[in-house]
C-alpha cells in the first residue's frame, strides 16, 4: 500500500504527515477535493505559498474571500489558508443567524490548518487595550464623539468593539470612504490597529499630521500623550503595525530608483508615510494586482508588500520586470505556517467528521461584528 493510498493518521500531522513529499501530500488534498466537492471550499489569501494556492478554490484578500465562501450555498466546511482572524471572519459572514436558518440549523465548520499562523498587527491590539483607551479618552474628550475604525485585519472582538460604539471596519480598499463616513457623524476618528494605514489614508483627505496623535496602549496615561494632544487631534491613531510592510525604508525607494532607470514603486498603505510619499502608487493588494496586470509590456515595477505575492506576479507577467523593493527577504512569516503538510492533515479530519482547530466566535460577538461589517458595506 503506498503512503498516498494508506488510510491517514488524524492523531497529528507530525510525524505522518511531515515524512510525506509534496506530490504526495497535494495528491491527498485534491483526493478530499473531488470526494467532497462543492460542500467544501478551501479558501488562499494571497500571501500563501504557491503550491497551498494551487489547492485553493478563491484566492484573494482576507474580506473577499470569507463573502465569496459565505455565498456558496453548499458549503459545509471551509478551510483557510491565512491567519486567525481571516478564520473568524469567515466563521462570522458563514454562519450569520439568516444563513444557518435557512440551512436549517446547519453551521458552517470553519477551520484554520495551523492555530499558531496569527497575525502580529492584529495582536497589537487587545480587547482589553481598547476598552481602557475608551475609557481613558472619555476622561478628556467626549467619546461619544469619537467613531471607533477597526482594519480587517483584527480579532472579532475588535469589529465586536467597533459595532457595539456605533462603529465600522475597514479595509485597504476602502479606508478612506470608511474615513469619510466616519468624519460625517464625528468629529475624530480613533483607528487600530494599523497606525500607518490610518495616517497614510487620514492625511490623502487633508488632515494635518498636528491633527493626529498616536496611541500607546502600554503608557499609563492617554497613550503617552498630552491632554492638549489628544483634545487637538481629529484621528487618535493606534501604535501598531505590519511587521512585513514595516520593513521597506524610504532608503529602499531610492536604491532601487537609482538602480532600475524607469522603474515604478508601487507600495502597500501599510507601509511608513515616508515609503509612500516616495513611492508612485500606493494601494491595496488588490489595486497592487490589478495595476501590475494592466501595465504595458516593459513595464518595471519595484513593488513593496509581501514576498510570495511579489514573486508570484513576477512569474505571471514576464513580460514585465518585476522586483521586490527590499533588499531583504520581507514574507509573513505567520502565513507561511500554512502548508501542504497541515493543510493535508486539516483537511482528512474534516472528511472524517472530527475536524482541528475548528474557529468558532461566540453568538455575542459575532452579532455586535456584523453589525461593524454591514456599516462598512453600506458605504459607498
Amino acid at each position: 500500500m503506498s503512503a498516498i493510498d494508506a488510510p491517514p493518521d488524524l492523531a497529528s500531522p507530525f510525524p505522518a504527515y511531515r515524512g510525506l513529499d509534496d506530490a504526495a501530500l497535494a495528491e491527498r488534498i485534491e483526493a478530499v477535493r473531488r470526494r467532497m466537492g462543492r460542500r467544501l471550499v478551501i479558501l488562499g489569501h494571497h500571501y500563501q505559498q504557491d503550491g497551498v494556492i494551487a489547492h485553493a478554490d478563491f484566492q484573494g484578500d482576507s474580506y473577499q474571500l470569507s463573502k465569496s465562501a459565505a455565498e456558496r450555498a453548499e458549503c459545509e466546511a471551509i478551510a483557510f489558508c491565512g491567519v486567525h482572524f481571516m478564520a473568524e471572519t469567515a466563521d462570522i459572514l458563514a454562519n450569520r443567524p439568516e444563513k444557518v436558518a435557512a440551512r436549517g440549523g446547519r453551521r458552517v465548520t470553519v477551520v484554520l490548518p495551523d492555530m499558531a499562523a496569527g497575525c502580529s498587527m492584529a495582536d497589537m491590539a487587545a480587547i482589553d487595550q481598547v476598552e481602557d483607551a475608551w475609557e481613558d479618552l472619555g476622561s478628556v474628550i467626549d467619546t461619544a464623539d469619537v467613531t471607533p475604525v477597526t482594519y480587517i485585519n483584527s480579532a472579532a472582538s475588535l469589529k465586536a468593539f467597533c459595532g457595539r460604539h456605533g462603529g465600522i471596519v475597514c479595509t485597504s480598499s476602502n479606508a478612506r470612504a470608511v474615513l469619510d463616513w466616519a468624519f460625517a457623524k464625528t468629529k475624530r476618528v480613533l483607528f487600530f490597529p494599523d497606525q500607518h494605514l490610518g495616517r497614510n489614508t487620514a492625511r490623502t483627505m487633508g488632515i494635518p499630521l498636528d491633527e493626529m496623535c498616536v496611541w500607546n496602549p502600554h503608557q499609563p496615561r492617554l497613550g503617552g500623550n498630552a491632554p492638549a494632544a489628544v483634545q487637538r487631534s481629529r484621528v487618535i491613531l493606534w501604535q501598531g503595525h505590519c511587521s512585513v510592510h514595516a520593513m521597506f525604508k524610504p532608503e529602499h525607494v531610492d536604491a532601487v530608483r537609482a538602480n532600475l532607470p524607469g522603474v515604478k514603486v508601487l507600495v502597500h498603505p501599510e507601509c511608513s508615510m515616508e515609503v509612500v510619499d516616495k513611492a508612485d502608487l500606493a494601494g491595496s493588494t488588490s489595486y497592487i494586482i490589478k495595476q501590475v496586470q494592466a501595465a504595458p509590456p516593459g513595464t518595471t515595477w519595484a513593488i513593496g508588500t509581501e514576498l510570495h505575492l511579489v514573486k508570484r506576479l513576477e512569474q505571471q507577467h514576464p513580460e514585465q520586470t518585476i522586483r521586490f523593493l527590499s533588499p531583504v527577504v520581507c514574507m509573513c512569516a505567520t502565513m507561511y505556517r500554512i502548508d501542504l503538510a497541515h493543510l493535508c492533515w486539516a483537511l482528512e479530519h474534516l472528511e472524517t467528521g472530527k475536524p482541528v482547530n475548528v474557529i468558532r466566535v461566540d453568538d455575542e460577538t459575532a452579532r455586535w461584528a456584523v453589525t461593524a461589517l454591514e456599516r462598512m458595506l453600506a458605504v459607498k
